[in-house]
């Protein structure tokens, strides 16, 4: 394995360090910006070249020291060896970089909002469960492999569900309870998904197949060991496939969802309820995006991917009428009963293609958009249709700045105007940023 002395340049999106190596680009894993170091050339490619650190020769000081005792095997996040302000400096300047490559030189760009304490943040886990030799462990898949890397405190997940993942093993282990292997198709549990409100917790045991031997037990045990559960439930995922959650569902134990308050609002949360994953930080950009929305009490609101009503339902209290449209059946179900939850009376919610709802004769009827596409942003037809209903204000929240930039580039070229773009550190120890701008329809002369 050869070595090599070099000067990192600069940092993918991704936070991974950059060089050149025989006129090819040299990528460095957990590299700084300007640091020096003696590097192992691991891969030679016809196009790149892929090294890691041997040794720091000149520190950056952006550089800290990770936490977390499995950072540099487990993948699941990304920028602890950033001191936090680096981490913030970093996903501001790529915000600017990419909207400065997208055209738009003059957009200010705000710094991006962080979290107070930027641990301990998630309110949803899941874990996939293995038998690693003799024992059973919860973790983390390694990247792009199948090998779960076992963890004593991940330091991004809330606190007591850590505790929880620690418990159910022990618990199964107590029971005899075997998990899921999948190359024998035998065993009973795949994963353990963990959601967290303020005052309640939903632990969801993911399994092969409907009943087993023991389960009553099991719970017992589980019960007795986390007295923080107030709700177990059963989901069975029969299928081969990487998608977690299944069809089917047994309450086990409580009511089979818990309830937590966003913004004022309360939202039941099931299994597969969306939900934001950091509460903290989800209040501070729901509440800027609202600011910029600048809803009166005549204003009706589109909410075009809804989910289960979060941003909509918030709104309404400024808003006449809010109206949410989503595609998944079980989202607007739980949309529904949010509303009633909350005596909310000015919301309806339609499970509809966003795209075909706004283009059924709707023009001009819907003065306020709120849309927070997938990762890959919207599509041309949904773009398409939203100017063809002619909204007063758009408000666009994206956790994709590249895909949001080229959406926002499509809305400009066709009559909307806009002066900022704010980010939020949604997800600390990562490279993903939450982005949101207001483009505003101009005035015509």
């Amino acid at each position: 394995m050869a070595t090599k002395e070099i000067v990192i340049d600069h940092l993918t999106k991704e936070g991974v360090g950059v060089t050149r190596y025989d006129k090819k680009p040299l990528y460095i894993m957990y590299g700084l910006e300007n640091e020096k170091i003696l590097a192992n050339i691991d891969y030679v490619g016809k196009r790149n070249v892929f090294a890691s650190i041997d040794k720091i020769i000149e520190k950056s000081p952006c550089r800290a020291n990770p936490k977390c005792s499995v950072y540099y095997s487990c993948g699941g996040c990304h920028l602890s060896h950033m001191t936090y302000k680096a981490q913030l400096e970093f996903k501001t300047n790529l915000v600017r970089k990419i909207y400065k490559e997208s055209g738009f030189e003059n957009i200010k760009i705000h710094d991006c909002v962080g979290q107070d304490v930027p641990f301990y943040y998630r309110n949803k886990v899941q874990t996939p469960v293995k038998r690693n030799k003799k024992e059973i462990v919860a973790g983390f898949y390694k990247e792009d492999t199948h090998e779960v890397i076992p963890y004593d405190e991940c330091l991004v997940q809330d606190k007591i569900s850590n505790k929880i993942v620690k418990q159910v093993v022990a618990a199964m282990k107590e029971n005899k309870i075997e998990p899921y292997n999948e190359d024998t198709e035998t065993g009973i549990i795949r994963h353990i998904l963990v959601r967290r409100a303020k005052d309640e917790t939903m632990l969801v045991l993911i399994t092969k197949q409907d009943s087993f031997a023991g389960r009553g037990n099991f719970v017992k045990s589980i019960r007795k060991r986390i007295p923080e559960i107030t709700t177990i439930v059963q989901n069975v995922n029969r299928r081969h496939t990487n998608v977690i959650l299944g069809d089917k569902e047994n309450i086990l134990y409580g009511k089979g969802y818990i309830e937590d308050t966003l913004c004022g609002v309360t939202f039941k949360i099931s299994p597969k309820s969306f939900y934001q994953i950091n509460k903290e930080q989800c209040e501070k950009l729901y509440t800027k995006a609202i600011e910029l929305a600048s809803i009166s009490k005549d204003d009706i609101v589109l909410d075009a991917y809804c989910g289960i009503g979060t941003i909509g339902m918030i709104a309404s209290k400024s808003a006449k009428e809010v109206i949410g449209v989503e595609i998944v059946e079980d989202a607007i179900k739980d949309a529904k009963l949010n509303a009633k939850i909350n005596n909310i009376t000015n919301c309806s919610f339609v499970c509809d293609d966003a795209t075909k709802f706004m283009l059924k004769n709707r023009q001009g009827k819907v003065d306020v958009v709120f849309i927070d596409p997938p990762r890959k942003g919207s599509t041309e037809q949904f773009l398409g249709a939203l100017c063809k209903l002619k909204p007063k204000r758009i408000v666009y929240i994206s956790c994709n700045p590249e895909t949001q930039a080229r959406d926002i580039k499509y809305l400009v070229d066709r009559g909307y105007i806009f002066n900022e773009v704010f980010p939020f550190d949604m997800f600390p120890q990562t490279f993903h940023i939450e982005t949101v701008v207001l483009l505003t329809l101009k005035t015509p002369k």
